[in-house]
């Protein structure tokens, strides 16, 4: 191989062609070709190439004209490089772009992937993994940069969601989106979309957000939003809607929205926009069909059953499964009173000063707690107390157990019966990603900053991080590692730093990975560079809090 140069002049400009090449035989005569282009590297580059090529036969030569080499421990790679590949598959780089804003929200999804935690927590990450020479950042930052940062992403959230959904249905063609709410609480009161509310954490004393979470027809959010604290569900859904048509261009789809999510005026948003909905009826909406003879209780059975009425369809079914739980439930439920029955009359007995009546209302606690008392009750019979079973309210609480109606508009030629339960059951996709995103991977709760716009920008934060949790969760599945175990494990694939001589020019040079990380950097499709340029940018957190971090 060897080095050609020929420089040209157009334009009263100089320019210079610098072609790496090589010379073979073929049928006897020697002829040569072109392996690259090198016109756009650095000087020092090329002259690197260079001096490499005319030294490859004396390599103690090449040595002493360069220098000593110095080795030493470089930054993690493996699993920053994992979750950057995985990143610019699903289109998340291009979505946030190119500039330094959209460098630095990218850091903050992979960073939320690889290590959960504040922005802080974000920066002292950037030091030991190689995030400035991975995602070819021209600056350090701080957490501060990362706080401004959530303010740019909640500015852009739209663009950026509707480049993803445009990159995975770039006709629109998704016929279906699933919907659903969490709440998340937080640490303190100074959030400004705190407030009080229907609180699914069930951590008493602290104020929540209400998020909603769109996803497509494949369980793949394509949008989040927050509301206030006090939103109800059924407030969320509209925007939904609106989101649908007027920023994903969607028509003629379905909405797939939880039992009491979709109510009426959900419907008619939905039939304004020439749209259709499937969701299910809560029990008190079940018994007053059943009530007014729309359908009848022997239809409920293990498979389903289609009954037509008022324009829409009722799909009926018993899960026999959840019914044999809820009757195990009321029967541990009894056992739970009873036993308390038997260590109160063990102290009355005991303690002749004891009061009966206290006794009844510690027990009536008890049945109000484990909300029983529809069914049963307890009376004193002299200085004993005694638990009664009403049967016939018994039986009349158990008779939907295991019962649900799944409900839709959608019409029977456009979707089976059996179909409709079926698109119902893939709304556990959205669950799965509330508990991906708030209690397992994630961990989006609690929410520490205070803002509308950073908090806004951190749940779009966790849902790209999401998609990326998601993407190697299925990539990872046939090797039986978890989405933080295999992390873990490719975490410890550090890169080593190799300085020349007395340069100041570092490379990190990447090893070859060993077994167990191959098996994973091959399942998630992922091909480790050789090496990585070092940029010797720097990544600092502030030595002292300023006063504008107490309104972040």
């Amino acid at each position: 191989m060897y080095l050609t140069r020929t420089k040209s002049r157009r334009n009263h400009k100089d320019y210079q062609c610098v072609l790496l090449r090589e010379s073979y035989r073929e049928n006897g005569s020697v002829k040569n070709r072109t392996i690259a282009n090198l016109s756009h590297c650095a000087p020092e580059e090329i002259e690197a190439i260079e001096l490499a090529l005319k030294n490859k036969g004396n390599l103690d030569s090449l040595r002493a004209r360069v220098g000593p080499v110095t080795v030493q421990e470089g930054l993690s790679v493996g699993a920053l490089w994992t979750v950057l590949e995985v990143a610019r598959r699903l289109g998340i780089e291009r979505a946030l772009g190119n500039d330094r804003q959209g460098k630095l929200a990218l850091w903050q999804v992979l960073a939320r992937v690889l290590d959960q935690g504040s922005r802080l927590s974000a920066v002292r990450l950037a030091q030991t993994h190689a995030a400035c020479d991975a995602l070819a950042l021209d600056q350090g930052f701080t957490e501060d940069d990362l706080y401004d940062n959530l303010s740019w992403l909640e500015t852009s959230q739209a663009s950026i969601e509707d480049r993803l959904f445009r990159d995975r249905w770039s006709d629109g063609a998704t016929d279906l989106f699933f919907y659903d709410v969490t709440s998340s609480y937080l640490e303190g009161t100074d959030n400004a979309l705190a407030d009080w509310g229907y609180n699914r954490d069930k951590k008493k004393g602290k104020k929540q957000v209400v998020v909603g979470l769109l996803c497509d027809a494949e369980g793949a959010p394509v949008s989040v939003e927050v509301f206030r604290g006090n939103t109800t569900d059924v407030q969320t859904f509209d925007s939904q809607v609106k989101k649908a048509a007027e920023r994903f261009k969607c028509m003629r789809v379905t909405f797939v929205g939880d039992r009491g999510m979709i109510k009426k005026k959900g419907q008619e948003a939905l039939r304004r926009e020439q749209m259709h909905y499937i969701t299910a009826l809560t029990k008190p909406q079940i018994e007053k069909l059943l009530g007014d003879g729309v359908f009848q209780l022997e239809m409920f059975d293990e498979t389903v059953c289609v009954v037509e009425g008022d324009g829409v369809r009722y799909v009926l079914r018993r899960n026999p499964c959840r019914a044999e739980e809820l009757a195990a439930s009321r029967a541990d439920k009894r056992k739970a009173v009873e036993a308390t029955v038997a260590k109160v009359n063990a102290d009355l007995d005991q303690r002749k000063k004891a009061k009966v009546e206290t006794a009844l209302g510690k027990v009536a606690e008890k049945i109000g707690r484990l909300q029983v008392g529809k069914w049963l009750s307890v009376k004193a019979d002299g200085r004993r107390l005694v638990v009664a079973v009403d049967e016939e309210a018994l039986a009349r609480a158990a008779r939907l157990d295991g019962c649900y109606v799944i409900v839709s508009d959608l019409p029977a030629d456009a979707l089976s019966g059996e179909a409709v339960h079926d698109r119902y059951k893939d709304l556990a996709l959205v669950e799965w990603a509330f508990r991906t995103c708030k209690t397992a991977h994630l961990e989006m709760r609690p929410i520490y900053v205070r803002t509308e716009a950073h908090t806004r920008g951190h749940a779009l934060v966790v849902m790209l991080a999401y998609l990326i949790v998601r993407e190697l969760a299925r990539a990872w599945a046939a090797l039986d590692v978890t989405v933080e175990e295999g992390l873990a494990r490719l975490a410890t694939l550090c890169s080593t730093t190799i300085r020349v001589g007395g340069s100041k020019v570092q490379t990190h040079a990447i090893p070859v990975a060993r077994e167990d990380s191959r098996r994973l950097l091959e399942a998630a499709g992922v091909r480790l560079p050789e090496a990585l340029p070092s940029r010797g940018l720097r990544v600092v957190t502030r030595r002292r809090l300023p006063s504008r971090r107490k309104n972040q």
